[in-house]
């Protein structure tokens, strides 16, 4: 009697850990797929922005290239590691094209260009909130993996832990440095 106690009480474990991995994974791709949204929405936001810059600065053409091109690259990426790559140079040739604006001051009073230089905005502040959101379901998720006992059923059971969505370093220390005052 105490063995069958022990079976069903170790069934119970097992279970209740399981379905605890399972709906941890099912979180992290949830998160994900907030962040791949996002990133689909910029990357159809950049061609119009493209576009509107074209009529403007039509010799700014390695920049422009350098836009498209690293819209392409983050649009065709596949791992998440090669995404985040890819989504980080993005970033880096949209920032050159907006620096770029400052050049042509017609361009930067174009209200096409202002409203699609908003909406960027917008979508680069989602993109923040979901990968923070993303990045601590990954964080829980491969703690929990890595806890006793479901270490013991993790590996077993074909749950393994996930990649962070990373900012590039460059990127991070934009965000993170203090802005210096001076007066």
């Amino acid at each position: 009697m105490t063995i069958l106690i022990i079976v069903i009480v170790a069934a119970v474990i097992v279970t209740l850990v399981y379905n605890r991995l399972v709906a941890l994974r099912q979180t992290t791709r949830q998160a994900w797929g907030d962040i791949d949204v996002q990133l689909k929405q910029r990357h159809d936001l950049v061609p119009n922005l493209v576009e509107t810059v074209k009529g403007y600065a039509t010799h700014e053409k390695d920049t422009l290239e350098n836009v498209v091109k690293a819209r392409q690259q983050a649009v065709d990426a596949g791992s998440l590691k090669d995404q985040a790559q890819a989504e980080n140079m993005l970033s880096g040739a949209l920032r050159q094209l907006f620096a770029l604006s400052e050049s042509y001051p017609d361009l930067k009073a174009n209200q096409n260009f202002l409203s699609l230089q908003t909406e960027l905005a917008e979508l680069e502040n989602k993109i923040a909130a979901a990968r923070r959101f993303f990045n601590n379901a990954v964080a829980e998720y491969n703690t929990a993996i890595e806890q006793f006992p479901a270490v013991l059923l993790a590996g077993p059971f074909g749950f393994k832990t996930e990649e962070f969505f990373e900012v590039a370093t460059t990127e991070r220390a934009r965000v993170e440095a203090a802005p210096n005052v001076s007066f």
